[in-house]
């Protein structure tokens, strides 16, 4: 693609890079579940960010734990203990609750499948990971290896770092022959996000954690963009009652600021020793104030009941215009469509709504705000109404 460049200089017409498609919207200020155009629109936010703004904008509890660890201490390095790191990291086990007790905070989700993906090789010692159609784990040279159809559109690199073999996702009988004692790892996310926000199910993954458990492969769970209460539970993992052997998690953990996890299962964290992982910003104080802020704000404000019945109404009332169904989990939900969702997503877009599209070309992708109401669900039902199947 070539360089937007003024024609009088001949220097380019922005200074970032042209990677990301850009939606019609130049958005100044944030509120709740309203995100405000420099025009003076006002857009219902279901797409929060890409499911990072899961208390919305401007939420009280997020901006004080931003202030007051601002102003005590911004940043120090993880060489000097900082008691809000283990604060944080003991509030993120007990909100997990599956016994993955040891936290090592990093930046990015796919910088915390990369360090899961190489702890799992280094414990077990093998040369093969197992991912699933239509999965997406990141843009790292390891997440991307694992990320379906990365190879054929933009990984880049000249080869994948291990082998990898990706089975359905919608075949649990297939697990057996792909799942071998060559298999280091098994990465997954439970509900897919861009795969279509596609709800694997409890079958599927009582299969992986068998099969996990016969060959002595580890498990991951990629939570990445399920997580942190967009099911209605604290997890997908504690939805289906299923404990992986690691976990990770970023996007809504910070709500707009970067921080992710990886959880480790005790086998995993007694095999970790001095230097085998490591990262500059992960662990800041600011990173995690503001994740035990989140916490604290989805237990203390009944966010994750909100999910469950404001899910559940929306499942009820939106198909409806183009929508002919409803798959997902919580407020990582698809709505079906029977014309293109892109189509669909523009036309809300015109009725001042935002919703995000998938990997499938018929799945509007809905990641609101865990504070959205009833109320907002008829705003976006009200407008499906009035666009043509």
């Amino acid at each position: 693609m070539a360089t937007a460049t003024n024609s009088s200089t001949d220097t380019p017409a922005s200074h970032l890079a042209r990677v990301f498609a850009q939606y019609p919207i130049d958005v100044v200020r944030g509120d709740g579940v309203w995100i405000l155009a420099r025009d003076g629109r006002k857009f219902l936010d279901f797409y929060g960010g890409h499911a990072v703004a899961g208390l919305g904008y401007g939420h009280p509890r997020w901006l004080a734990a931003l202030e007051r660890q601002a102003r005590q201490i911004a940043f120090q390095t993880n060489a000097l203990p900082i008691a809000i790191r283990e604060r944080a990291a003991a509030k993120l086990a007990k909100f997990t609750g599956l016994g993955l007790d040891t936290v090592f905070w990093v930046n990015s989700g796919a910088e915390a499948n990369e360090n899961a993906l190489r702890m799992a090789f280094k414990i077990t010692g093998r040369t093969k990971a197992v991912a699933l159609e239509h999965g997406w784990h990141g843009r790292t040279a390891a997440a991307g290896a694992v990320t379906w159809g990365a190879i054929e559109k933009w990984y880049a690199f000249p080869r994948r770092p291990f082998d990898v073999a990706f089975a359905p996702r919608a075949d649990p009988a297939a697990i057996d022959s792909i799942v071998d004692r060559d298999t280091a790892a098994v990465i997954v996310e439970p509900v897919q996000g861009v795969g279509g926000a596609y709800d694997l199910g409890k079958p599927m993954l009582e299969a992986l954690r068998r099969r996990c458990d016969e060959t002595g492969a580890l498990l991951i769970f990629d939570e990445v963009q399920c997580g942190m209460g967009r099911t209605g539970s604290a997890f997908a993992a504690n939805h289906y009652g299923i404990a992986p052997d690691m976990l990770t998690s970023a996007k809504a953990l910070g709500n707009g600021f970067p921080v992710a996890a990886l959880l480790m299962s005790r086998r995993v964290a007694r095999q970790v020793q001095t230097d085998d992982m490591g990262t500059t910003f992960g662990g800041g104080p600011m990173a995690c104030a503001v994740a035990e802020a989140v916490i604290d704000a989805i237990e203390s404000e009944s966010l994750l009941a909100n999910v469950r019945t404001v899910s559940a109404y929306l499942r009820a009332h939106c198909r409806v215009g183009p929508v002919t169904g409803v798959q997902g989990l919580g407020f990582l939900l698809g709505l079906r469509t029977s014309r293109p969702a892109k189509e669909v997503q523009a036309a809300l877009i015109d009725k001042q709504i935002l919703a995000g599209t998938s990997g499938d070309p018929h799945v509007l992708r809905l990641l609101p705000a865990y504070i959205l109401t009833e109320g907002h669900v008829d705003r976006l039902c009200e407008a499906l109404a009035q666009i043509s199947p």
